[in-house]
């Protein structure tokens, strides 16, 4: 699912959706690729790729650094490449087979889209609606 942070980045509008149907939609689409094709006991989809705990490591991170930027602006250039790191950190979760190459697409196209301390505070916040989804309709 392709996503923009901004309706207007130069007059810092948030897309009015993104926290509500897109963080949604995301959460869904998600959820049906981390599915293995087989069922648990209780007749659940069982998941081996974008469990709960996997993701929630790449949001506490997202969260880390959108913290450290904004009680430290001056830091906001030994936060950026940490920020890029993240597309990295997600190619080698799909590469060990823990994440879904569309979790490596979400995080590859939210980084693309931050180049200032604002647009990470949006991604972070868009990071958590869609973990609040996710915990609802994903693998428990």
């Amino acid at each position: 699912m392709d996503f923009k942070l901004w309706s207007d980045k130069e007059k810092k509008t948030i897309d009015p959706f993104l926290f509500s149907e897109k963080a949604e939609k995301l959460a869904s689409e998600l959820e049906m690729k981390g599915r293995s094709g087989r069922t648990n006991r209780d007749n659940s989809p069982q998941h081996d790729k974008n469990k709960h705990s996997q993701l929630r490591k790449f949001y506490d991170e997202v969260q880390r650094l959108n913290s450290i930027s904004k009680l430290n602006p001056e830091k906001w250039m030994v936060v950026y490449p940490m920020v890029h790191m993240l597309t990295a950190k997600a190619a080698y979760a799909q590469g060990r087979k823990l994440t879904s190459p569309e979790f490596t697409d979400f995080v590859k196209q939210g980084v693309n889209q931050i180049s200032r301390p604002e647009d990470l505070r949006v991604f972070a916040d868009f990071f958590e609606a869609f973990m609040g989804y996710y915990k609802l309709i994903g693998p428990k």
